[in-house]
């Protein structure tokens, strides 16, 4: 069984779970803004995935249930359970192992080129991705310090750790692998006011993108799936 954590409204595990859901990997979906329990560890469940959210890595008080799913993603890479963090999940894995995080000097919103560092030849997630990859970004915030001893995966010019990997088991990504059109249009809708750009134009190239989205996103999300089922329980 896979733990997810969901910190708000429309930020669910869209393709990622449906992937998840395809492979008949059981889910437990906890979305503590609404009132859920954070586990208070990860005893039982073979996975760990923590998506992305409005909330920032320290926004305590917006969000209280933070802290605690920093003792989870410590717990993960220390026990080696399979882990992927997405965006705010990313940067709390970062923030939780000795990284740091910081509201970036600008935004960045749409879909961007990434770019492989040598170490995804042999990381067995990344491993099957091309040389560029085009990605859905949403953040006002960034990882901009990896923690010591992390393996750094992806890149661009203004955001340097797109994806990196702790320990054997454990990825922490600053994009959205599980997000396609429908949800970056209700997000736009959400966002119009601060976003800065044209979204019409925005959502086109997300929309002529969407089946190598899916295609890349899922079967990265396919072999994280994978890495679950190769992994013995604890």
């Amino acid at each position: 069984m896979i733990l997810a954590i969901q910190h708000e409204d429309g930020t669910g595990p869209d393709l990622i779970g449906s992937r998840i859901a395809a492979a008949g990997v059981p889910l437990d979906l906890r979305c503590p803004f609404r009132g859920d329990e954070v586990p208070a560890s990860l005893e039982g469940y073979g996975g760990l995935l923590v998506l992305g959210g409005t909330p920032g890595t320290y926004d305590v008080e917006i969000a209280p249930w933070l802290p605690r799913v920093q003792e989870l993603l410590r717990e993960a890479v220390r026990t080696e359970l399979p882990t992927l963090g997405v965006c705010l999940g990313g940067q709390l894995l970062a923030a939780a192992c000795g990284g740091e995080v910081r509201v970036a000097d600008r935004h960045q919103v749409g879909l961007f080129p990434l770019r492989a560092h040598p170490a995804v030849a042999d990381d067995p997630l990344f491993g099957g991705l091309p040389a560029e990859a085009a990605a859905v970004q949403w953040h006002w915030d960034e990882i901009s310090v990896l923690p010591p001893g992390a393996v750094p995966l992806l890149w661009d010019a203004d955001f340097p750790h797109q994806a990196f990997r702790l320990g054997s088991s454990a990825w922490g990504v600053q994009f959205h692998p599980e997000v396609l059109l429908d949800s970056a249009r209700a997000w736009a809708k959400d966002d119009s006011e601060r976003l800065g750009r044209d979204v019409s134009e925005m959502l086109a190239e997300i929309e002529a993108a969407e089946p190598a989205l899916r295609a890349q996103w899922g079967a990265l999300a396919d072999r994280w799936i994978g890495v679950i089922r190769r992994t013995p329980s604890p």
